[in-house]
């Protein structure tokens, strides 16, 4: 490919949203992409019910019962999260085969704050990496999986924000990147993001 023929490609993606040169601009070798239709999170406090915003609690009094004793009693819950992916082809007036269904296999966290202090287990929890299965054909398909890791919640710095009654916070936003692969093997990648605030917050009766 020569220099003369990427300038032009780029100066035609500049005017028209065609399928020839805009589709060139997706990186990876896969005639088919991923697009996160959405993405929505859980505190492991209130596992069903998921929201744009993840209030990540990092230290849960649940009622339990000791030796016939009614009391609450310090629990710590991992939170998930929860994407819908869309699959859509490079070339637009292509329709999808099986051959293009793309497989998600693993994923990866990275927590970074706005201030730009993000040294992993000082200012931020330490990023990780997952597994999650999940393929994507004809139909939009959702998948959960774990976004904040339980044993992140007894190291630092979230360790030090127990008993803080929600009075100290860490804010911060979760970027996750999915990696799969289309039918051929061909290597796909998508992301997505979402604010997830770290504190003590208050408990559910």
């Amino acid at each position: 490919m020569t220099r003369s023929f990427v300038a032009r490609c780029g100066a035609v993606a500049l005017l028209m949203s065609g399928a020839g040169c805009a589709a060139a601009g997706r990186p990876g070798e896969a005639s088919s992409y991923l697009i996160v239709e959405s993405f929505v999170a859980a505190s492991g406090a209130t596992a069903t019910t998921f929201g744009g915003t993840l209030g990540s609690d990092v230290q849960t009094l649940v009622n339990a019962s000791i030796n016939g004793v009614d009391m609450r009693v310090p629990t710590v819950f991992e939170d998930v999260g929860q994407v819908r992916f869309r699959l859509a082809m490079k070339n637009p007036s292509l329709t999808a085969a099986a051959a293009n269904f793309i497989t998600v296999s693993r994923y990866r966290v990275v927590f970074r704050r706005a201030d730009g202090r993000n040294t992993p287990g000082v200012d931020v929890p330490f990023g990780f990496d997952g597994a999650v299965t999940v393929t994507v054909g004809s139909e939009p398909i959702s998948a959960a999986f774990t976004l904040v890791r339980i044993q992140a919640k007894s190291e630092s710095p979230l360790l030090a924000l127990v008993g803080g009654g929600g009075a100290m916070a860490i804010s911060t936003l979760a970027e996750i990147t999915f990696y799969g692969t289309d039918q051929a093997g061909r290597d796909v990648v998508a992301t997505a993001n979402i604010s997830v605030n770290f504190a003590d917050w208050g408990d559910p009766e």
